[in-house]
């Protein structure tokens, strides 16, 4: 059961990160943390696994639907190569820092940041765009930023760096697409941080490699593999503005639950 429940989640993130550009950290962290928990894994660890794993599992979604959104020239690399160098600086800092964290801060946090993307999605807010690319400065800073919350989040970036491109003007479709090239080092910077700092816990379970769960990462890494070229191919074809919102409406209930579950 809990392999049918690892495939059935990497099939759904998978085409969510083609289609909505949204992270599909913001799936995976929560239904893992239900079933770590179902699982009985410790409870002190939970967060830390969920998070380590959902990095560890984007790293091939991202492959997929960057290639995806590539093929239909989608993918700004320009923007991609500037970007990376700030993303995985701070990518790997921000795993430092929430190997450092309690499990229950770090659910804390999380369920802010759902509230976030959640209120995002369903009032459909997104900056005018304003402004060109900044430097390599300013892009090393805003990749710090991405990377930095996104580690703490377990998330591939999309529900930040969505938002920062279409503010330097590029158009929405070349943000979601450069946002899944951009999900690749995030991904692969979290999930080498969390690897590293979790091979020094005590008492994780089986079939773990630092913080990564690996059934769980295998599961959700082969179904979101076949899934995410459909979600890109899907983001031209369906009113995604109202998908978000029925998606906006899903997270609105995952994080509620997760607030719940701390008391």
């Amino acid at each position: 059961m809990e392999w049918l429940f690892y495939l059935g989640t990497g099939a759904f993130v998978g085409v969510l990160a083609g289609l909505l550009g949204v992270g599909g950290g913001v799936v995976i962290v929560p239904l893992l943390v239900f079933t770590f928990t179902a699982q009985h894994l410790p409870e002190a660890y939970i967060l830390h696994l969920a998070l380590g794993t959902s990095l560890a599992s984007i790293i091939f979604t991202s492959i997929s639907s960057l290639r995806a959104h590539h093929c239909r020239g989608a993918v700004n690399w320009p923007v991609v190569k500037g970007i990376s160098p700030g993303i995985l600086v701070g990518t790997f800092l921000g795993s430092w820092v929430a190997a450092q964290l309690s499990s229950g801060f770090l659910k804390g946090f999380f369920v802010v940041f759902l509230y976030y993307v959640a209120i995002q999605l369903l009032l459909d807010i997104r900056p005018k765009p304003h402004r060109q690319m900044p430097g390599a400065a300013g892009m090393f800073g805003v990749g710090n930023v991405i990377g930095g919350v996104s580690s703490l989040v377990g998330i591939g970036g999309g529900s930040l760096s969505v938002p920062f491109l279409i503010w330097c003007n590029l158009p929405m479709h070349h943000a979601v697409g450069t946002s899944a090239a951009i999900g690749f080092p995030i991904a692969v910077a979290g999930a080498a941080g969390y690897l590293v700092n979790g091979l020094s816990a005590d008492g994780l379970p089986a079939g773990t490699v630092g913080f990564i769960y690996l059934p769980a990462l295998v599961g959700i890494a082969l179904a979101s593999i076949c899934t995410a070229p459909l979600g890109a191919r899907l983001a031209h074809s369906l009113p995604v503005p109202r998908l978000k919102k029925v998606f906006a409406i899903f997270v609105l209930i995952m994080g509620t639950r997760l607030l719940v579950s701390m008391f």
